[in-house]
This record gives C-alpha cells, structure tokens and sequence, in this order.
C-alpha cells in the first residue's frame, strides 16, 4: 500500500469541508441579517426624529416601556404613514394622543357580582 488515501477517507474530507464552509456562509448570513436589522431599525428611527414632536416621542416611549407591542405597533403605523406621505408636517402629543387611543382597543370593564 502506497500513502494514497483511500475513497472512503476522501470522501470523508470531502463531507467535513462541505461542513466547514457550510458553517462559514450561516455565519455569513447571520452578519448580514444583523447589519440589515440595524440599518432599518436606524432608518425607523430616523423616521420617527423626523415626523415626531419631543412629547409624541417622550409619549410613545413611556407607552413602549408599559405595553412594547402596542409601542411597536403604533411605530409601525407611523413609519408606513409616513413613507406612504400621509403624515403632514410634524405629529405633536395631541395627535399622538389620538393616534393611541384609535389604535389600542379599549378596556374591558369587569362586573363583579357576588352572591
């Protein structure tokens, strides 16, 4: 026997660099996933300096510190208003206000009855 591998052992390495560089390229996608999340979440951000009064946005944030998916509900919204155009100038509190109370539903009261 000569210092050749044999199939199997090739095949075997074969199987691992396929891993290997399978691994690289997840990590690879992984990174870019993270950099685009980053990039929209700066341009939301953004968005949000730009069409939002300092008390809508000192507002919205006290609402996403009680209830953070209403608050990601309501930057949602107004990110999709104002990229379709449809926010005017700028949304101050009274609008933010508004804004809040059309899009969280309202509370159920609770009657208790004792017997």
């Amino acid at each position: 026997m000569s210092g050749d591998p044999s199939d199997e052992e090739l095949e075997e390495l074969r199987k691992q660099k396929m891993e290997q560089l399978k691994e690289q390229q997840g990590e690879g996608d992984a990174e870019a996933q993270q950099a685009a999340q980053q990039q929209a979440d700066a341009q939301r951000k953004a968005i949000l300096r730009q069409h939002l009064t300092d008390g809508a946005r000192k507002r919205l944030n006290t609402v996403k510190m009680s209830k953070p998916d209403v608050g990601e509900q309501v930057e949602q919204q107004i990110v999709a208003l104002a990229r379709s155009g449809r926010v005017g100038d700028t949304i101050d509190e009274e609008q933010m206000k508004q804004l809040l109370s059309e899009l969280t539903p309202d509370s159920k009261s609770f009657d208790i009855k004792r017997r």
